[in-house]
């Protein structure tokens, strides 16, 4: 691709910072939430966009992001405000908070599902990871789904993972 190639294909993805692709274990046990009663593997996929303040040497950045789950359990969108810090040495560490919508279950119906108690949940994202070069990421990815005991059902829900990211 040519330089001018390349500058035009930058500017059309101005906006978009970075997308990431993860496998997640879904429903982690002994996590946030505690125990584990849903089962199966998450596909993950992220985006990261363009716009950003920067605070405390990182950048706060919106994300809107989703997992699907592989055995039919609860699958979830989400988008946050994630704050990101990237040191020197290639680690990052990167926190967030927003909101979730999921496709699980509201209330206790068998004992194989979790009983979120809302179909809109706090969602918490905590990542680490290393920076394999300009453009390309690994890192490890915890989130934890909840209402925060703003319903009767809070039963809450953790993934645990790791991803890949590519920068543009």
């Amino acid at each position: 691709m040519t330089s001018v190639g390349y500058a035009e294909e930058r500017k059309t993805l101005a906006w978009l910072h970075e997308v990431k692709f993860g496998i997640l274990h879904h429903d982690t046990g002994g996590l946030w939430s505690g125990f584990s009663r849903e089962s199966g593997v998450d596909f993950n996929l992220e985006a990261i966009f363009s716009p950003h303040v920067n605070f405390l040497g990182g950048a706060f950045r919106p994300a809107f992001g989703g997992s699907a789950n592989t055995a039919g359990d609860t699958s979830k969108l989400y988008t946050d405000i994630r704050w990101q810090y990237e040191h020197a040495s290639g680690m990052f560490f990167g926190i967030g908070v927003g909101a979730a919508i999921h496709n699980g279950k509201l209330h206790l119906v068998r004992d194989d599902r979790k009983a979120l108690g809302s179909r809109v949940l706090f969602h918490i994202p905590i990542e680490i990871g290393y920076r394999l070069g300009a453009r390309t990421s690994l890192s490890v990815y915890f989130d934890h789904v909840s209402n925060a005991y703003l319903a009767d059902d809070n039963e809450g829900m953790d993934t645990l993972g790791g991803r890949f990211g590519y920068r543009f």
